[in-house]
């Protein structure tokens, strides 16, 4: 009886730890950018989804993304975070996050910080 409430509880209860959107933005991105400003070395991403790129007045972008153009659909901010370097070769941004989930997570969390 005892090992089936405890299969009971281990599969009703969450993991000890569920990464959140914020919480992969952080491991990922936090060291150069936040999500209001200030953000110091790279511009601040509040209200990035739908955002023409390279729009912020307060920061100074690279040739290559002022270049690229467009808007930041969840598609280009996927693209982009997946490989910054071949989205926008001479880009400033020389980290990315390769795990498709991982974008999935800091997009949603992007679009939530609107």
């Amino acid at each position: 009886m005892r090992l089936a409430f405890a299969v009971v509880l281990a599969l009703a209860a969450p993991p000890a730890f569920a990464a959140t959107g914020q919480d992969v933005f952080n491991d990922k991105c936090g060291d150069c950018h936040t999500v209001a400003p200030p953000s110091g070395t790279a511009p601040a991403l509040r209200g990035v989804v739908g955002r023409k790129v390279a729009s912020l007045t307060d920061f100074q972008y690279s040739d290559a993304l002022k270049a690229k153009g467009g808007t930041w659909t969840e598609a280009a901010l996927d693209a982009f975070i997946a490989n910054p370097k071949t989205y926008a070769p001479g880009t400033q941004m020389t980290a990315g996050a390769a795990d498709a989930a991982d974008r999935k997570a800091i997009i949603d969390y992007l679009k939530s910080a609107q």
